[in-house]
C-alpha cells in the first residue's frame, strides 16, 4: 500500500509539473507577436520536451505556425483575432463582468491574488489577460492560478469555440490549456453557450472608473474608459 501511495504521489506531481509547462508554453504562444517572439519560441521548444500526449502536439502546431509564417502576417492576424473580435477577447473578466461596475471588482480580485502570492500585477497589461494568468499559474502559484482559470472556465470555453470556428492556429493552444483544468460541467457548458449567444453583462448607469479595466492600446497611446473589444 505504501508503494502504491508513493506511486500515486509521483504521478500527481508529474501531472502538476506538466500542467505548469503547458501553461507556460501557452502564455508564450498567446503573447502579442513582436521582436521577442523568436526567443519565446526557443523557450516553448524546450518546454515541449517536458510535455507529453495530445497537449504537446496541440502546442507544437501553434508554435509551427509562428515559426513558418511571416511576422507581419502573424501580427496582423493576432490583432484581427484577439483585438477586433469580441468573442475572442483574452480579457477574462470581460465575459463575467462586461460593462458593469462588477468588472472592476473582478479585475481587482486578480490583482489581489497576485499580491497575495508575493508578486505585483504586471505593468502595461491587465491582470485578467489570459497570457498573464497563465504565466502566474505556471511560475508563481500553480494552485491559486488554477483556481483563477477554473473560475473563468466559461470565458475560456467561449474563446476556444470562437477560435475553432474561425480556424485560428491559436485554437490548439486553448485546447491544451483547457486540458489542464477539471472537466467542464453541464452548467459550465450552458453558461458558455449563453455568454456566446447573448454577450457579457451590460450596465449603462453608475460606472466607476477603474484603470485596470481598460486594455492598453497596442500603439502605446492611452485608452479611454469604456473602450472594449469590438
Amino acid at each position: 500500500m505504501k508503494l502504491l501511495r508513493r506511486s500515486a504521489r509521483r504521478d500527481s506531481a508529474a501531472i502538476r509539473l506538466q500542467h505548469r509547462a503547458i501553461r507556460q508554453a501557452a502564455s508564450l504562444l498567446l503573447a502579442y507577436p513582436d521582436e521577442r517572439t523568436p526567443g519565446r519560441l526557443v523557450t516553448v521548444g524546450a518546454l515541449l520536451d517536458h510535455i507529453t500526449g495530445p497537449e504537446r502536439d496541440a502546442l507544437d502546431r501553434t508554435a509551427s505556425y509562428l515559426h513558418a509564417t511571416d511576422p507581419l502576417v502573424v501580427a496582423r492576424d493576432y490583432v484581427e483575432t484577439f483585438d477586433m473580435r469580441r468573442r475572442s477577447t483574452m480579457y477574462l473578466t470581460y465575459w463575467t463582468g462586461g460593462d458593469t461596475r462588477n468588472r472592476g471588482a473582478e479585475i481587482h480580485a486578480f490583482a489581489s491574488a497576485y499580491r497575495g502570492a508575493g508578486v505585483e500585477p504586471p505593468v502595461g497589461e491587465a491582470p485578467d489577460h489570459l497570457p498573464v494568468v497563465l504565466e502566474f499559474a505556471a511560475t508563481v502559484d500553480p494552485e491559486i492560478g488554477e483556481q483563477l482559470l477554473a473560475a473563468h472556465r466559461a470565458p475560456l470555453d467561449v474563446l476556444h469555440t470562437a477560435l475553432v470556428e474561425c480556424g485560428s492556429p491559436y485554437a490548439d493552444t486553448l485546447t491544451a490549456v483547457c486540458a489542464t483544468l477539471p472537466p467542464v460541467t453541464d452548467q459550465e457548458v450552458q453558461r458558455a453557450r449563453h455568454l456566446a449567444e447573448t454577450g457579457p453583462p451590460a450596465e449603462a448607469i453608475g460606472l466607476q472608473p477603474f484603470t485596470l479595466t481598460v486594455p492598453p492600446r497596442r500603439d502605446g497611446s492611452p485608452a479611454r474608459e469604456g473602450d472594449r473589444p469590438a
